[in-house]
């Protein structure tokens, strides 16, 4: 499994409206092409800093799948829009793991 660790800086007081639309849209979208997410996760530390975990398969699926989703008619007439203005920055981490883990849906 190829595992995305993604820690994402929204915009000052912007992370509960991001993450509102993230877990209603973007994480059911994510689910319907076969990527799993963990999370997200709240830092305690930073009221505007939150972590995820994207998965996919394996290596070779990871292209075509993000394409799937960041070509999508959800992405490209909605989220886009709607999520990137309240994005400070984005950082990620690409890792693979050796077996399943378990927790993800």
């Amino acid at each position: 499994m190829i595992i995305e660790m993604r820690t994402y800086k929204t915009k000052p007081g912007q992370r509960d409206a991001f993450l509102a639309v993230f877990t209603a849209k973007s994480m059911p979208a994510h689910r319907e092409i076969g990527m799993k997410i963990m999370g997200p996760f709240r830092s305690l530390e930073d009221a505007d800093t939150f972590f995820f975990m994207r998965a996919f398969p394996d290596l070779e699926s990871r292209q075509p799948m993000r394409d799937r989703f960041y070509g999508s008619p959800l992405w490209k007439g909605e989220l886009e829009r709607t999520l990137l203005p309240m994005l400070e920055k984005y950082d990620v981490v690409l890792v693979e793991a050796d077996e399943d883990l378990g927790g993800w849906h």
